[in-house]
């Protein structure tokens, strides 16, 4: 299918984990610091707790690769820089 649509797949060798690292540690900060905390009994308590703490991650806690900055500050930051390099 992907061959008949003249996709290429991107990822370099299969399966290798540098090429989902980033989103493999966001899976596993959801994990600990959410979801086996908080034990959902339902889906829509899931659905809920985990927005608040997508939230709370991308908009409070600090984060080493951006500085020790909330990705949407950084985001703000580097947006703000490539304005004023325009």
């Amino acid at each position: 299918m992907l061959k008949d649509a003249d996709v290429k797949i991107s990822m370099v060798g299969r399966g290798r984990w540098i090429d989902n690292r980033m989103i493999e540690r966001l899976w596993c900060s959801l994990k600990y610091e959410c979801v086996y905390i908080r034990a959902f009994e339902t889906g829509s308590e899931a659905k809920k707790g985990i927005g608040k703490w997508l939230a709370y991650y991308n908009t409070e806690q600090p984060h080493s690769t951006h500085g020790i900055l909330p990705p949407d500050e950084a985001y703000d930051v580097k947006t703000e820089a490539t304005v004023l390099a325009a």
